[in-house]
């Protein structure tokens, strides 16, 4: 009979031959990942210190905005665009988002620019303003165009406690075509337009008259705004020329757009999960449809036509 010595002996070599045993298995699992990804991806490695490589993306030899040339061979307009390049071309969460969210809402927004004569460019600017997002700024600005209340309601949109238009994209574009158009005619250029609607219409004109100048590349502005445009211009690039930047989205992997019918109701809704049970929906899915709805009911006091979306039948699938 072996004694207990000996017992405890051979528990504890059997123990490190175990450990050992594992630890060469992890590591020969992450050789052969490593090498698979490489030989996948095709990747050169020549030794250790090459197996992750970052380079500066490449900047296009001309740019413009809306047709209107961008400054490269001035060095501070260069690298305030390379930074917004840099910036976005490895900010890859936002990218990637923006990507997959560009196939579901350029087409929406891009036929109300063209009817409102509005350069096509300008679809970047509510990119850049809330990646394509229903998202609230902490000072209030709201929707895909991020509008302030006071400049929705000049523009014409509902904005109250149950509605509010700054969520509706087709409506909350109508009302940026509205704006921008009106920038254009004060400053005859759209970038200097674009710039604005970062800025203010009084921001730029304030700018222009004491810095004596009437073209955006001169002015020496905040660093936001001095970023606005850059930013613009360089996303308008990664999107239109993804694969170029490192970004490899799978059109089934971008998300589609959303196919609805309209419901045109002129009276009240006493309570909405109610009107979306009777249409074979829930209330989530009737809110994501229309986001401009903000309360449980809708009172109509004033007696509006509203064009409510509801999902084409069979186009989503609905959770019971």
């Amino acid at each position: 009979m072996n004694s207990l010595a000996d017992i405890k002996g051979k528990l504890k070599q059997k123990f490190i031959y175990t450990v050992s045993g594992f630890a060469l298995a992890v590591g020969l699992f992450f050789i052969m990942t490593n090498v698979y990804f490489v030989q996948e991806k095709n990747i050169p490695v020549q030794n250790g210190s090459d197996f992750q490589r970052i380079f500066s993306p490449h900047i296009p030899d001309t740019l413009d905005f809306a047709g209107e040339r961008v400054p490269e061979e001035n060095f501070d307009i260069y690298e305030r665009v390379e930074r917004e390049f840099i910036v976005n071309t490895y900010w890859n969460s936002f990218t990637i988002l923006a990507i997959k969210r560009a196939a579901r809402w350029f087409p929406v927004i891009e036929p109300i620019l063209k009817r409102n004569n509005i350069p096509d460019d300008f679809k970047y600017v509510a990119v850049i303003e809330s990646g394509l997002y229903n998202t609230v700024s902490s000072a209030g600005a709201a929707g895909f165009w991020q509008i302030m209340e006071d400049i929705g309601k000049k523009y014409e949109l509902e904005i109250n406690s149950e509605v509010d238009e700054r969520y509706n994209v087709e409506k909350s574009t109508e009302a940026a075509c509205n704006y921008i158009r009106d920038a254009y005619s004060l400053f005859k250029n759209w970038t200097l337009a674009a710039a604005s609607y970062n800025m203010g219409l009084n921001g730029v004109l304030k700018q222009l008259e004491r810095q004596k100048t009437n073209n955006y590349y001169n002015l020496l502005l905040n660093e936001e705004t001095s970023r606005y445009m850059a930013r613009i211009i360089a996303m308008k690039e990664i999107l239109k020329n993804p694969e170029k930047y490192g970004y490899f989205i799978k059109e089934n992997e971008k998300y589609v757009p959303l196919k609805s019918n309209i419901i045109e109701l002129s009276g009240n809704i006493e309570n909405l999960a109610d009107f979306a049970v009777k249409n074979d929906i829930n209330y989530k899915i009737l809110k994501i449809y229309n986001p401009w709805l903000r309360d449980i009911e809708l009172t109509n006091k004033d007696h509006r036509t509203y064009s409510i979306k509801i999902p084409v039948k069979g186009s989503i699938e609905v959770i019971n």
